[in-house]
């Protein structure tokens, strides 16, 4: 995955566009309109605050389906994400929670997205959904299908959730990459709001070799200088929103912050790998 040709930039920060609750979810509210308004305000605020990316996702939708989501789901998120690409610039991805990669898939190639995110493409996890077990071969021969380039952000032992097996996380970046076919591999604290550990960043990292490692969830501007020392992007929300609430909407001011503290976090990291180099080869 070319980080540069998708964000123009070797490190991205992506922000989260949290959906109102949409059609057929508990908590729908009956408008859509609603729904869109929402979704435009929260984009242009994390566009303005200077992030190189966005992710539409559907989460207030909870609790969620395990899935597959009602076609008036796909048919919502398809013009919403529609309506953001004629707002802002920024590459968008896609995220159908709680596992529905294949409406994720067909989404953004429609839409022409560059990226999605899925939960669970290797492995199987216990959640709060039941047992969600990942289904790359479809998802992979999906994509070929449609004759699609949208690319596949997967995360490793994802957050709300416990991984059946023995959760090796080197052995799990591996697979995720080597047999799911993952384009990045994304790692995330035990739940939202909560950051992956520096020491599970780093092992992840050293297993992924080339492959991009975003951080998912958790990061602020106190511990991204410190976080992003050991991964190549980040992946933020409820830091950027009001009073650091995930139900609030976005801040522009706290989008500015984070991204200013990611950007300077980032070029330490690569003047620290200049001077490295410089005293590898004197």
């Amino acid at each position: 995955m070319d980080l540069i040709q998708i964000f123009k930039t070797p490190n991205p920060i992506i922000g989260v566009v949290h959906l109102l609750p949409l059609p057929t979810s508990p908590r729908w509210g009956g408008s859509l309109k609603a729904v869109i308004d929402r979704a435009e305000q929260e984009a242009v605020a994390l566009a303005s605050g200077g992030v190189d990316g966005i992710i539409v996702e559907n989460f207030f939708d909870a609790p969620f389906t395990k899935d597959h989501v009602d076609p008036s789901v796909i048919s919502a998120m398809s013009l919403i994400v529609q309506r953001l690409m004629q707002m802002v610039t920024l590459p968008i991805g896609i995220n159908v929670l709680r596992n529905d990669a294949q409406s994720a898939m067909a989404i953004a190639t429609c839409t022409q997205a560059q990226f999605i995110r899925v939960n669970v493409l290797t492995g199987v996890m216990a959640t709060d959904q039941g047992l969600i077990e990942g289904r790359a071969h479809e998802l992979l021969r999906y994509r070929r299908e449609l004759g699609s380039d949208v690319k596949i952000l997967a995360d490793v032992l994802v957050k709300h959730a416990r991984p059946l097996s023995s959760p090796n996380l080197t052995v799990a970046v591996q697979d995720t990459i080597e047999r799911g076919l993952a384009d990045a591999i994304i790692l995330s604290g035990w739940a939202t709001g909560s950051p992956p550990d520096l020491e599970d960043l780093e092992l992840a990292k050293a297993a992924a070799n080339d492959t991009p490692v975003f951080i998912g969830s958790g990061a602020d501007w106190e511990n991204i200088s410190t976080l992003m020392q050991a991964a190549d992007g980040v992946i933020a929300c409820s830091s950027l929103k009001r009073r650091g609430r995930r139900d609030q909407p976005v801040d522009p001011i706290r989008v500015s912050r984070f991204v200013e503290a990611a950007r300077r976090s980032a070029a330490a990291k690569v003047e620290l790998q200049s001077v490295s180099s410089v005293k590898l080869h004197s």
